[in-house]
């Protein structure tokens, strides 16, 4: 069969497609099916585009890059463009990741990220791969650059990053400025604990005043914000509302020693850094750094009589659950200390029975009786007839 046939076959359907004569468990497989589709339709036409890039056909239509045609033809970025085609690329070397795509398993975000880094180290392409089908995009790219960054030299990649920092500023069609910048980790990571105050004060006045907007807005405005205060000799902000740039860092890395596969050495939110980069922070005396220094993956727990975690708990907490704690949630704003057992009935906080959870998941729990299943660290979010729920996990079997 042509792949034209199948665009016909496929635009016959899409022409006679009904959503609203569709059952809610059919349409959950026209998904399923159409993801699918979309899915090994984009690997075809990355390798398709790798091989137009090969030929060199794309400098009869006057184009900058086959890049920059396959963006033009697709409707697409340039940057996804590069992508497919590098994708594409890296693909031959990776067989097993290349027969997923080929069978629909993986996106086109999912196929750049593993491919990237298993080029990086070939050993890590069967965890990715697995990792991918349970995993949100957003946690298979942060498993992606730690893998990525222990393959390199972070001290290099530092300097390099720093000789090409850059912070811009253009319009947008619509008249509006943009902003971007690019510079270390450890810099960004600096101004967002400095903004993050700010655009929580935002967030609470908004919704005292019954708005809602996305937290990006409130990021924007936190911006704007910090250099107003700075126009009038007010940086200090609300001294009260001090927050914490968590450095998570294996004791191994704070000596200099060679990095190891299973080794940490990161802000918590942005990704791998050099441990240089987590002394100069330490050497600053920055009130707002906290840094967890570990010995391999244990952290210990206290308990003590009160309702909220101690600092200490509290900076324990934040290293074990940098993101919310259900897995398949990279959500990383807002969240909720959660206790696994109530408090109102232990008076008592500990650290191996505290979660952070999102406030969706944490609504699930709250209201509908959903819970992490046992264990520590990411793991499933189910509901209560899940058989791996808690109250299931030690009773009779649940019934079909």
């Amino acid at each position: 069969m042509k792949l034209s046939d199948l665009r016909s076959a496929m635009s016959e359907y899409a022409t006679r497609f009904e959503p609203g004569r569709v059952a809610a468990r059919d349409a959950a497989r026209v998904i399923e099916d159409a993801a699918a589709i979309e899915k090994m339709a984009a690997t075809v036409k990355s390798f398709a585009a790798a091989r137009v890039a090969e030929t060199e056909l794309w400098k009869r239509d006057g184009d900058r890059s086959a890049a920059h045609q396959l963006a033009r033809t697709t409707g697409t970025s340039i940057g996804a463009a590069r992508d497919a085609i590098e994708s594409a690329r890296r693909l031959q070397h990776l067989p097993a990741t290349e027969a997923a795509a080929r069978r629909g398993e993986l996106s086109a975000q999912q196929v750049a990220v593993i491919t990237d880094a298993a080029t990086a180290n070939p050993d890590t392409e069967a965890r990715l791969l697995e990792q991918s089908r349970t995993q949100s995009l957003g946690e298979l790219r942060d498993e992606a650059a730690r893998t990525k960054a222990n393959g390199c030299d972070l001290e290099a990649r530092r300097r390099r990053i720093h000789e090409h920092r850059f912070l811009r500023t253009w319009a947008d069609p619509e008249g509006a400025r943009m902003l971007q910048m690019r510079d270390n980790p450890e810099v960004v990571a600096g101004i967002m604990a400095t903004l993050e105050p700010i655009r929580d004060e935002l967030f609470e006045a908004a919704r005292a005043e019954g708005r809602r907007e996305p937290q990006e807005a409130y990021a924007a405005d936190a911006l704007a914000e910090l250099a107003r205060r700075a126009r009038s000799r007010r940086a200090g902000g609300n001294a009260s509302r001090q927050v914490k740039l968590l450095a998570r860092v294996d004791l191994a890395r704070l000596l200099d020693h060679p990095p190891a596969d299973d080794e940490v050495c990161e802000l918590v939110g942005y990704g791998p850094v050099a441990a240089s980069a987590i002394r100069d922070l330490i050497d600053t005396e920055d009130p707002f750094l906290a840094a967890v220094v570990t010995k391999g993956k244990e952290v210990v727990g206290v308990a003590h009589l009160g309702r909220r975690p101690n600092a200490h708990q509290q900076t324990a907490l934040e290293w074990l659950y940098p993101t919310c704690a259900a897995k398949g949630c990279n959500n990383v704003a807002f969240l909720e200390n959660d206790h696994r057992k109530d408090w109102a009935s232990t008076h008592t906080t500990i650290l191996d029975f505290l979660d952070r959870l999102c406030s969706r998941h944490h609504d699930l729990k709250t209201t509908h009786d959903w819970a992490l299943v046992e264990g520590r660290g990411k793991r499933a979010f189910v509901p209560p007839d899940d058989p791996r729920h808690p109250r299931n996990a030690h009773g009779p079997p649940v019934a079909a």
